[in-house]
């Protein structure tokens, strides 16, 4: 991995990882004139999903989000909805703004859960602009497995 330039970041995962969402997008930064900063998308929410081996945990950065202004919701009983707003900040007739990088406006991310989540065990909690959503695993029941003698 050190033959890998910098310009890619110190990031966790791979560049290289199939199923990575993490891709470079060359108009990232890419400032749109006619979008005004009401109507700009918070779609940099980021959001960890780790396994143990009791549990889903999934943990987003929401800084500066109250709970009240975040929803968790299961859709069709497999699909984790995390979404909310980010109220833009009144501008003041005599404030000077030099730069706007904070983003605002609604978000949204969506994720399958797999076959083994108890969906109706979903805890969540908020704590200093990190939410955490738990989804306790079921046990895989192995399948039963029956000798057959061999007669000969």
């Amino acid at each position: 991995m050190a033959m890998i330039p910098s310009f890619f970041g110190n990031r966790r995962g791979s560049i290289f990882d199939p199923i990575s969402l993490d891709v470079w997008d060359p108009f990232r930064n890419f400032q749109f004139p006619e979008l005004s900063r009401e109507n700009t998308s918070f779609v940099s929410t980021r959001v960890d999903w780790k396994e143990t081996p009791e549990a889903h945990v999934f943990k987003a950065d929401l800084p500066g989000l109250k709970k009240e202004e975040v929803k968790v919701e299961i859709e069709d009983d497999r699909v984790l909805q995390i979404r909310g707003e980010r109220s833009v900040e009144k501008e003041e007739k005599n404030d000077t703004w030099h730069r706007v990088e904070r983003s605002s406006g609604q978000f949204m991310r969506r994720f399958r859960f797999p076959e083994n989540a108890k969906v109706d065990e979903v805890k969540a909690s908020m704590e200093n602009g990190v939410l955490t959503v738990t989804v306790p695993k079921e046990e895989v029941k192995k399948p039963d497995v029956k000798s057959i003698k061999i007669s000969g």
